[in-house]
């Protein structure tokens, strides 16, 4: 008897969850209109609690792997902050001060392997540092900071260590700035020598800057050493300098026979009459390799009206050259392109009388003779960029 009014309770139960069910999913019936003809389709129950429950399944399904990413993402960060923590408890106060306690001689060591090893790396990403730098572009502190070292010898022998290191990095930050300077002024005159303004260079590299604040401190009270200072405005002089001078054009766009036609009025090729002619004429065969002139972005690829096939590259500061009557296109709009990179062929497309390279050098959208640019290039844009490893030069 106890079994068998289990099992009613337990049919009951299925009675009821299936009229729920039924309640919820009726059945449902649609009719569609179509060529005169009235079709009727129905939707059983049983169908829709097919669909249900797919879809509950693929939601179950789905918040399964976000939680179990979620999760994964957790033990990650959990596992990177233990991480973190045993590599800051190598450097922490108790051991610095216990390597301090030992004795200053092995801190000076350190403090020595680190100095070495900060020479290397400028060295490695700057180049050796020549001896016959400028002196008058910034202090020069080496006779006091011998004085510091003489009087700390004197006084805390067991620091005269420490005081030549830091006499020794005051000297290196100081030689380097000079260096940066001379750099600076290198690219500076080549950037005159081709008619444009350094400072308007300048001016348009610092237009997209941005980043968290981290304050320079190196010394008590939240201080700024100035010599510290004064590197960091030397170096970003320099860099936003040289790379204004490497977006400037200073690559021949072809190896060609000659120059057909020169800048400024002559007579026009098709009429005979006086016209402007906005850049430089190189003839050369077709399906010859064209190369941009000086780093930057292809802002424009396809065909002008009298250009033909053409292509222009942006190198920012307003400065731009145009590339035209090409047979092929070699390059795409938004395309980054370093100085020599073959962007298109020699062709005849356009308004032209036979295969030559059409070169333009714009400023401002304004046409500009571009003989000086490329007249200069064998010794202006080398000596603007003496002192760069090779790596860096274009």
């Amino acid at each position: 008897m106890p079994h068998r009014g289990s099992s009613h309770v337990s049919a009951t139960a299925r009675d009821g969850l299936a009229a729920r069910l039924k309640r919820w999913f009726p059945e449902r019936e649609f009719f569609m209109r179509s060529q005169g003809q009235v079709r009727f389709i129905r939707i059983t129950s049983r169908l829709q609690m097919i669909v249900a429950a797919a879809i509950a399944a693929a939601l179950g399904l789905w918040l399964a792997m976000m939680v179990t990413m979620l999760v994964s993402r957790y033990l990650d960060a959990r596992d990177r902050e233990r991480l973190l923590q045993r590599e800051a408890a190598v450097a922490s106060a108790e051991t610095r001060v216990s390597k301090y306690r030992n004795g200053l001689g092995e801190v000076a060591d350190d403090l020595q392997k680190r100095q070495d090893f900060i020479e290397k790396m400028v060295e490695s990403h700057v180049g050796a540092l020549p001896n016959d730098l400028p002196k008058g572009t910034v202090s020069d502190s080496s006779a006091e900071a011998g004085k510091t070292v003489k009087k700390i010898s004197m006084e805390l022998p067991e620091a005269a260590g420490l005081a030549r290191i830091e006499a020794r990095q005051l000297a290196f930050i100081e030689k380097l700035t000079r260096f940066a300077d001379a750099r600076a002024a290198r690219a500076e005159t080549a950037i005159r020598r081709v008619g444009l303004n350094p400072s308007m260079i300048m001016a348009s590299n610092r237009g997209a800057q941005g980043g968290p604040l981290i304050r320079l401190v190196t010394g008590p009270g939240n201080d700024v050493d100035p010599r510290f200072a004064r590197l960091g405005a030397s170096l970003e002089r320099m860099s936003g300098l040289e790379d204004g001078l490497a977006r400037i054009p200073n690559t021949l766009p072809a190896s060609l026979e000659y120059i057909s036609s020169g800048f400024g009025y002559r007579s026009d090729p098709f009429t005979g009459g006086a016209a402007f002619h906005a850049g430089l004429d190189f003839r050369g065969p077709i399906g010859a390799p064209i190369y941009a002139a000086a780093a930057g972005t292809v802002s424009f690829a396809g065909i002008r009206q009298g250009y033909g096939n053409c292509v222009e590259v942006s190198h920012g500061n307003g400065l731009m050259t145009r590339y035209a009557h090409m047979s092929r296109i070699g390059a795409r709009v938004g395309e980054k392109v370093a100085a020599g990179a073959v962007i298109g062929q020699i062709g005849s497309t356009g308004r032209s009388t036979g295969p030559h390279l059409h070169f333009e050098v714009r400023i401002n959208d304004q046409p500009v003779n571009p003989r000086p640019f490329l007249e200069a290039r064998p010794n202006v844009f080398q000596e603007g960029r003496a002192g760069q490893p090779a790596s860096n030069r274009s």
